[in-house]
């Protein structure tokens, strides 16, 4: 099990992208949640198996993006946090 916390900066809120988080993080089978914050970024926290972690990863901060996600990440901010055990689902706040 894999955890990652992944702050994205750009034109990420108002756009859809924490819709396509969740469906993406939701289709490799994770758990966790994803967020707009105050400051216009965007939070995702998600847990899983460590190539579907990975492979969220990628997808979230490619540029250009390869698999429709919405918006444009400028930057990003990258954390390993433990896996939080019995997690279940992925939402969107």
């Amino acid at each position: 099990m894999l955890a990652v916390r992944i702050v994205v900066t750009g034109r990420v809120q108002g756009v859809g992208f924490r819709w396509w988080a969740q469906n993406t993080a939701r289709a490799l089978g994770l758990a966790g949640k994803v967020r707009n914050l105050p400051d216009g970024s965007v939070e995702i926290i998600a847990q899983g198996e460590p190539d579907a972690v990975r492979r969220l990863l990628r997808f979230t901060i490619e540029q250009p993006p390869t698999t429709g996600r919405p918006g444009w990440v400028d930057d990003y901010d990258l954390t390993w946090p433990e896996p939080i055990p019995g997690r279940i689902g992925f939402s969107a706040n």
